[in-house]
């Protein structure tokens, strides 16, 4: 179940930068160190209701009701160029300057969750991921889906973590510089609206 073929695939798919990563980066490159952690956390949590969906096999629901799975992308796609905005404009919350607004623990949790909850195909691709790697004995697939599914969050705790800090340590070689943080800030702005572009034209 936990095999070795698991565990590389899950910290491939945990590595390959997405809208978790970006987010986090942004955290940990705008306000340091702690808050980058709380940006971990959020995103770790918003992989939860994905995992249960795809163990309870409502994401096979998901999948097959048109309406629902739009309404959901519609959400998410607004919600990307909500934080699009928010890194390009002086002092959003995700804008990155020697000043930076600070925000709480509790908000930075709460948005890092959000950009996994309405992320639709993140269901999908749980339903797809696990059931290759369970034992086939129906009496221990819910238990099975969920240890996978609890290693696969440590997994993303642990290497989201790891590029948060790496980013509030790289905070310090570009605070002196207001065109480099311009120039991140517009860079990150650009990175969340090609990401919603890309979910726009995503299919159930």
């Amino acid at each position: 179940m936990i095999s070795l073929q698991f565990l590389v695939t899950a910290f491939v798919v945990v590595l390959a930068p997405g809208t978790g990563v970006l987010y986090t980066l942004a955290l940990g490159l705008g306000q340091g160190a702690r808050p980058s952690v709380w940006a971990a956390i959020g995103c770790t949590i918003g992989i939860l209701p994905h995992l249960a969906a795809a163990t309870l096999g409502l994401a096979a629901v998901l999948h097959s009701s048109a309406v629902l799975f739009q309404l959901v992308k519609a959400a998410g796609v607004l919600y990307l160029l909500y934080l699009a905005w928010q890194a390009l404009k002086s002092g959003g919350a995700l804008s990155i300057s020697s000043d930076p607004k600070r925000q709480s623990g509790w908000r930075i949790v709460q948005r890092g969750a959000l950009i996994n909850i309405l992320n639709p195909k993140l269901s999908i691709f749980f339903l797809a991921l696990l059931p290759p790697f369970l034992s086939g004995d129906p009496a221990t697939a819910t238990l099975e889906m969920t240890l996978l599914g609890a290693v696969f969050m440590a997994m993303t705790f642990g290497i989201f973590l790891c590029y948060g800090l790496f980013a509030a340590q790289a905070r310090r070689f570009i605070l002196g510089s207001e065109r480099a943080m311009a120039w991140l800030n517009r860079s990150f702005a650009a990175i969340f609206a090609a990401l919603a572009a890309r979910l726009a034209v995503e299919r159930a």
